[in-house]
């Protein structure tokens, strides 16, 4: 098997992917069979994995090089989940032999937390699935079916991260389906309706909606008007892309391993009339640029913001801080590696930038900003501690880089929240991984579409990353025209409005690994989203003038080079149709 590296950069920006991920996107893609139902039985299905929340060590478990172990934090349930560390040549799997019937269909799931986590079965008798993710800060579950064949009576299932990652955590696993005589552990009930759904805010194109945990659930299942529109992992979510002054019906199920839920009671919302909310900030001009400001020196030339150019935007200051308190965030100037900036005036820079009809985030990620959003309480102290940096240094917003993935849920409500705050006015950028971008089930891309109707841009990293799948299904590599146009079409087809899709790439071969293209070949690529002119062998179906721009790590290392970056793109975007 291939391995995937990853280290820091030298910026403290962006993490490092070899070409395999795209072989591995497309793998398990390829492997995951879509959910089924058992094979009829007298008796009802069963959870035919043992030990399968870990309650009693790594009994019945086999993890590769003593590379596994439990511990009593993070857990999904119980008191014990399995902790798998990845190590040189070893990825940490923990495998179980389960008992299992023939020509028979079971539905594997298991809660996973960490980078790179997979989760598969194997000697099936037919065809071997496995399914994976890129990254949460939270639990989330994984889950996919596999089928027995004639003669198959137990099959292999394994949990593993991956090389050169951190630990990964995994917990209650479920193997369910008929009962092959191995004996099992307890397997879950249909869980009750869910009670006490409630509307909270609600605007023009969008409803929060709130309801009461269900014991034993592990999802839950949003529909409006009988149409099932969204999923979520806690008991909160709110549904975004409504039509204005519009009235909705919504209820909600809940489900785990044995199946969904009935419908709860139903209750309706009637959207505000259209106008009053929206992704764009009133400085954010149609088409923009957007530059990352370094709040430190690694060689670059160090800048004040009153330094960065006038073809920049959105400037985005790296980075805010972690704190000892989950979710929120601070930001320490570095006066002294900024040769004396003060904070005033750092402060009064802001303004003058403002006043020029810039807009200037904060930008949370960074070696310095592993910031885990998870539940309702860090989700709030996220939000509130944003706000209070908005107006202690005069922020417009903030943008969100987080490098070890997020919990799409938590930081949805965390970035509404601020928004309603800053009263529908906050400028929101984000800046994912090409890895995170691939499928509009990664973490990344659902945040992105629950936040679309307060979104500004979502400025992906074209760099450090190796060879991804296009929107066209095929493999293409970094540093040319296809690569860029190729990945921002998964953007643009699976739900974004392309004022929202912006192409990032570094302003010179120092900004990053690998990855740099010569200001020439993003103008290329911008026009081949937006006219159709410039493109390589990959041709969009149809144009989106209204592409938001392009983003540049970084505005130092920009400078550093004689602003040919910000020189030759800048005029370009705003050129744009």
């Amino acid at each position: 098997m291939f391995r995937a590296l990853s280290q820091s950069l030298p910026t403290r920006h962006r993490r490092w992917f070899t070409p395999v991920l795209a072989a591995l996107a497309a793998a398990a893609l390829a492997t995951v069979t879509a959910p089924g139902t058992a094979t009829a039985a007298a008796q009802a299905d069963v959870n035919v994995a043992r030990n399968a929340g870990y309650e009693s060590g790594l009994s019945g478990w086999t993890c590769s090089s003593g590379s596994g172990t439990t511990v009593s934090s993070p857990v999904h349930g119980g008191g014990l989940a399995l902790k798998g560390t990845p190590a040189g040549s070893d990825n940490a799997q923990c495998s179980q032999l389960v008992t299992v019937k023939p020509n028979s269909t079971y539905r594997l799931s298991e809660w996973v937390q960490g980078s790179y986590v997979y989760l598969g079965a194997s000697g099936t008798g037919t065809t071997d699935v496995s399914t994976w993710t890129a990254g949460t800060s939270g639990y989330q579950q994984l889950s996919t079916s596999f089928t027995t064949g004639p003669n198959t009576t137990s099959v292999t299932v394994y949990t593993h991260g991956w090389y050169g990652q951190p630990a990964y955590y995994a917990d209650d696993i479920s193997v369910l389906g008929p009962d092959g005589g191995g004996g099992s552990d307890p397997g879950p009930t249909v869980p009750a309706a869910p009670t006490g759904l409630g509307v909270g805010t609600v605007t023009s194109s969008s409803v929060a909606l709130s309801w009461t945990a269900v014991s034993g659930a592990t999802s839950y299942t949003v529909y409006q008007n009988g149409t099932k529109v969204q999923t979520a992992s806690g008991a909160s979510a709110t549904v975004a892309g409504l039509a204005a002054a519009t009235a909705y019906q919504f209820q909600v199920t809940a489900s785990n391993a044995a199946g969904e839920s009935p419908k709860s009671a139903a209750v309706k919302a009637t959207t505000a009339p259209g106008g009053g909310d929206g992704g764009t900030h009133p400085s954010v001009p149609k088409h923009a640029v957007t530059g990352y400001w370094q709040n430190f020196n690694n060689g670059a030339a160090v800048q004040r913001i009153s330094d960065v150019p006038s073809q920049y935007d959105i400037i985005a200051v790296a980075f805010a801080d972690a704190t000892t308190t989950p979710g929120a965030v601070t930001f320490n100037l570095d006066s002294a590696g900024l040769g004396g900036y003060t904070v005033d005036q750092f402060k009064a820079d802001i303004k003058a930038k403002q006043a020029a009809g810039k807009s200037v985030v904060i930008s949370v990620g960074g070696q310095n900003g592993t910031v885990s959003v998870s539940d309702t309480t860090s989700a709030s102290n996220f939000a509130n501690s944003v706000y209070s940096l908005m107006q202690t240094y005069g922020f417009d917003g903030v943008d969100i880089d987080l490098e070890n993935g997020l919990n799409a849920t938590y930081m949805s409500q965390a970035l509404r929240t601020l928004s309603q705050k800053a009263g529908g006015k906050a400028v929101i950028t984000m800046a994912p991984q090409t890895i995170d971008m691939q499928s509009t089930s990664g973490s990344y891309f659902q945040t992105a579409l629950n936040i679309k109707d307060i979104l500004t841009v979502v400025n992906m990293q074209y760099y450090n990353s190796g060879s991804m799948l296009g929107c066209d299904g095929k493999v293409y590599s970094q540093g040319s025209v296809d690569f860029l146009t190729a990945l921002a079409c998964i953007q643009l087809q699976g739900g974004l409005d392309p004022s929202q899709v912006g192409l990032g790439l570094p302003a010179s071969t120092s900004g990053a690994g690998s990855g740099y293209v010569s200001p020439t070949v993003v103008n290329n690529a911008l026009d081949c989203l937006t006219r159709g002119t410039g493109c390589g062998a990959f041709k969009p179906a149809k144009t989106y003038p209204a592409l938001r721009g392009a983003m540049t790590w970084s505005t130092n290392w920009d400078a550093s080079s004689g602003n040919a970056w910000s020189n030759t793109v800048g005029p370009h975007v705003h050129a744009l149709p």
